[in-house]
């Protein structure tokens, strides 16, 4: 099957975060994003693509900094809820019902009940036609130690993070589950005779 090139989104598993940001009077945004990801290892910066008319965007570039919350499966409907478009002045914490957490090395609060935070300032901002591309350094990142072991690892079958596929009708909501085959770094390497 042929595709046409714009429905990518149909074939890409993207996450969902929710990516918490507030202007200079102090109001708080909250918008569902899919187009971001960790700038390889060691995952000290990461990318996300945005329209150029959003209010994320704007608090982004007027504040300097955001948090990206990772919710679980159990927050969609707070996801949809912030998906609508409030205008500037709206405090989407009070829309979605969601619950400010307060930051430790922003001032613009994390999302109580997400499965983990990564709170960034805005490092560099590519500037296209029609879209930007931030590129956030992560300053401090945490996360609920009852879905995460020693080592930092998600128990996915227990956090249920959220993932998203494009479809003609919309989206569709998804989560990543474990595979029975796990592999380690080296495995990626050519060992030389």
């Amino acid at each position: 099957m042929i595709l046409k090139p714009q429905k990518r989104g149909q074939i890409m598993p993207l996450p969902v975060a929710l990516i918490s940001t507030m202007d200079k009077a102090g109001t708080a945004n909250i918008a569902p994003w899919s187009c971001i990801m960790p700038i390889l290892r060691p995952y000290d910066e990461i990318i996300l693509a945005s329209w150029l008319k959003r209010d994320t965007l704007s608090n982004i570039r007027e504040m300097k900094e955001f948090v990206v919350n990772i919710p679980p499966s159990d927050m969609i409907e707070e996801v949809m809820i912030s998906a609508r478009n409030y205008p500037p002045e709206v405090d989407e914490f009070v829309e979605t019902g969601l619950k400010p957490r307060p930051s430790t090395k922003v001032k613009t609060p994390g999302i109580e009940g997400c499965l983990a935070w990564a709170e960034c300032i805005l490092t560099e901002e590519i500037l296209r036609e029609n879209y930007s591309l931030i590129i956030g350094k992560v300053v401090h990142l945490e996360a609920d130690d009852n879905f995460f072991n020693e080592a930092g690892e998600m128990d996915f079958e227990r956090a249920e993070p959220l993932s998203i596929m494009s479809s003609e009708q919309g989206k569709q909501f998804t989560r990543p589950i474990v595979s029975t085959r796990k592999a380690s770094h080296s495995e990626m390497f050519i060992k030389k005779l």
